[in-house]
């Protein structure tokens, strides 16, 4: 008995030591976003479909919902477990945008700015009042997007392109002002203000100036935030047929860009139109390329790059004084097709907006499309699905991102400096790690300018890093980084880099800056930035003498890459499947888990449904370049292309595709 008793307590201590050193680790593991942004969902009536076109906080903190259904509610005390729900309006045609000004809501319906106005104080609209209206030519996809209210009470509203006949692939004005900015004075006269717009679902009024996201397609090669300036062009040409009108402030005509750049209008010896298709290698142009001849081109201040932050880019709204900590001031932008938010980071170098942007929230319920700042600093986020595909299941939502008040450790700002990037943290990083040089890596990347819808990353190159300086306090660094290019996105990895207090990972190690414009001012010298790279120690090497200690040299991550499934060699049969797990970091890296999930229909179809089909290898290989359309007409994204995926990983990718069968 006593035997048993000593065993019984050594086993208990045992138990409680595997406990405690589980704890331990789990402890160690690095915060995600959802530790510090919470979604909460809204209780909405049994029979209310909230397929969410417009928000808007009232002054008294009521929350204003359009639908795309037509309806417009009044929910009072939305942040509460018991919210009402009050109609205010209904009979409207695809409201994708609500206001609220000097006691009214406007909003946009398909064909005309509305007044809505409750009278005899019922809580009920009694008055629809138009505004402004413009042409509709009846076409699908003729949407308009807004209002925003500009600082002197005027109006925005953006105008969708229309789709259809034969060249369905191809967006058209078919009247003014499809694919334009219209600005509508307070007394309802319209101005025509910028064009180049394809479908710009997101505006958003930051501090008295007009930003725009427009979605990917034809001729728009990723999505991202644009200043609209008067009289702008954008890339998408559909709108310059009306840049002859009298009242048209944009003077460039269709002649004159199609002079620059093929609009490849081609057609087979049947007469019939063909859709144009990226070609690999071909002699192409970028969109900074043409602004060289016409200098009213807008280029986007900073590119949310495609597949990756995001398929279809909607409202942009500014962080209030006090709301979600660290980040006051910059922007937040949602995505429909991805069910997420980013977070962009604006300065201006030589006059110029361009700056930072990094994933943020992802996992809401159905698309982002709109969101509004509740008074208590949380973000109510409005969603829909319906026709148009999104990462999230359900098909409509209202939703709401709680901050709990704790800090993440994140990158808080990304500059440009004349010799590289300065990087501010959120918490102070671990000094020795950030010193060197292999926990950092920069490569940058630009797009094509073409009337193929969207387009792969091009001239992708890296941009090697010759030292780092890391400020006294943890909080910041600077990093001189050769084969800086103008106009490119320059993509900003710290995987490396670790907080001084827990040893814990960045929670987004990646941002994309778009770099407009390179800064003046005094560069470092190599005297003053550590040069240390442990990634280019010789293996088996017993410390290195450098600026950053030997024995103790930091550790090379995240710079240099992994080897495994991603590596360029591997003991694998090209074509032999892996399990998901092992695929999944290359899904990731190639976009791939952006639009697809691997049993379930998400921005496209399911993995498993694609090994239905039972494509070969090289089909796969093939349809990755090149994706067809017609292949899955049930959906409204179609997949742009991507020859930039190694053929190796590719291989890979197709192989673990059939194993799904």
């Amino acid at each position: 008995m006593q035997t048993l008793n000593k065993f019984f307590k050594l086993h208990c201590l045992l138990c409680m030591a595997v406990v405690l050193f589980s704890r331990s680790v789990s402890a160690q593991e690095s915060p995600k976003e959802e530790d510090f942004f919470k979604i909460e969902r809204l209780p909405v009536p049994e029979g209310v479909l909230l397929e969410v076109g417009g928000l808007c906080t009232l002054p008294n903190g009521n929350l204003g919902v359009s639908t795309r259904r037509g309806d417009v509610y009044i929910i009072e005390n939305p942040g509460s477990n018991t919210p009402y729900f009050r109609k205010f309006a209904s009979g409207l045609h695809e409201i994708l945008g609500l206001a609220y000004k000097d006691g009214s809501l406007y909003c946009a319906q398909r064909g005309e700015l509305t007044r809505l106005i409750d009278t005899d104080m019922d809580g009920k609209a009694d008055i629809y009042e138009t505004v402004c209206a413009w042409p509709l030519s009846g076409y699908y996809h003729e949407y308009s997007f807004g209002p925003k209210i500009a600082p002197d009470g005027s109006f925005f509203v953006s105008g969708n392109v229309a789709f259809g006949d034969e060249e369905w692939y191809r967006g058209e004005s078919r009247v003014p002002w499809r694919g334009w900015m219209m600005h509508i004075t307070a007394d309802g006269q319209l101005e025509p203000w910028s064009t180049g717009l394809r479908s710009p679902c997101g505006l958003g009024m930051i501090d008295g100036e007009l930003f725009l996201t427009d979605n990917q397609g034809d001729w728009i090669a990723s999505g991202g935030v644009t200043l609209i300036k008067k009289g702008a062009f954008t890339g998408n040409p559909a709108g310059l047929r009306w840049s002859g009108l009298p009242n048209s402030p944009v003077k460039l005509t269709t002649a004159q860009l199609y002079a620059k750049v093929n609009p490849r209008q081609f057609k087979d010896s049947l007469g019939n139109a063909i859709k144009p298709e990226n070609i690999e290698n071909d002699k192409f142009v970028t969109l900074f390329d043409i602004k060289k001849f016409f200098p009213e081109i807008q280029l986007p201040a900073a590119y949310l790059p495609h597949g990756i932050l995001g398929v279809s880019n909607s409202e942009i709204v500014k962080i209030p004084e006090g709301a979600f900590g660290p980040f006051t001031g910059q922007l937040l932008v949602g995505d429909q097709g991805q069910s997420r938010i980013s977070r962009v980071f604006l300065e201006k170098v030589n006059g110029e907006y361009q700056g930072a942007a990094w994933d943020f929230r992802s996992g809401f319920q159905s698309g982002v499309l709109r969101m509004s700042w509740a008074q208590d600093g949380s973000l109510f986020v409005g969603e829909t699905n319906r026709g148009w595909g999104s990462a999230g299941d359900a098909a409509q939502g209202l939703q709401k991102l709680v901050w709990n008040n704790r800090v993440p450790f994140e990158m808080t700002t990304v500059k440009a400096r004349p010799d590289g990037f300065e990087v501010e943290f959120t918490r102070p990083v671990n000094k020795k790690i950030a010193s060197d040089i292999a926990s950092w890596a920069v490569e940058s990347f630009t797009y094509k300018y073409q009337p193929v819808y969207g387009s792969p990353t091009v001239n992708t190159e890296k941009c090697p890093i010759k030292g780092v300086k890391v400020a006294e306090d943890g909080l910041s660094a600077r990093i001189i980084v050769d084969n800086l290019r103008q106009y490119y996105i320059h993509k900003i990895t710290l995987e490396g880099i670790r907080d001084q207090e827990n040893g814990y990972s960045l929670v987004h190690p990646m941002a994309y800056y778009t770099l407009n414009n390179i800064p003046d001012g005094p560069k470092l010298s190599l005297t003053e930035v550590i040069r240390y790279n442990s990634a280019k120690i010789p293996a088996g090497t017993k410390g290195a003498k450098g600026a950053a200690g030997s024995k103790d040299a930091p550790g090379s991550t995240g710079a240099t890459g992994s080897k495994g499934v991603s590596g360029s060699k591997s003991p694998r049969a090209v074509n032999k499947a892996v399990s998901y797990e092992e695929i999944k970091p290359l899904l990731i890296k190639n976009t791939c888990a952006s639009c697809h999930n691997p049993d379930k229909k998400q921005v496209g179809p399911a993995f498993a449904d694609v090994a239905k089909r039972h494509y070969s290898v090289e089909k796969i290989l093939a349809l990755i370049k090149n994706p067809q359309l017609q292949n899955w007409p049930g959906y409204a994204t179609p997949m742009p292309p991507l020859p930039q995926v190694p053929e190796a990983e590719a291989r890979k990718i197709a192989a673990w595709i059939n194993s799904l069968r």
